[in-house]
């Protein structure tokens, strides 16, 4: 199981989010993480998720290049809970 999941979220600038999310597609992370999904959502939104395992230390993407951007990358780490048990049976 995943010890941390980073999300990096970046806004591109008006009618720059193909060359964004080329730009964020392009970018080899080292070491490669467990698992690495990328999604888009409008307006010109590029989302990446990495999954990372307990002993590796994550990489970060970088920031892209200004002229792509529309406001800073956003960047949040997560950490897995564990689920609660369930309630023990009723009499």
């Amino acid at each position: 199981m995943a010890a941390v999941t980073l999300m990096w979220e970046a806004r591109a600038a008006a009618g720059r989010g193909a060359d964004l999310l080329s730009w964020a597609r392009a970018r080899a992370l080292t070491p490669a993480p467990a698992r690495r999904e990328t999604f888009r959502a409008e307006p010109d939104r590029v989302l990446v998720l990495t999954w990372w395992p307990d002993g590796v230390t994550p990489a970060e993407l970088p920031d892209p290049p200004p002229e792509l951007l529309h406001r800073p990358v956003h960047r949040w780490r997560f950490e897995p809970v564990p689920e609660d048990p369930p309630p023990p049976p009723r009499d």
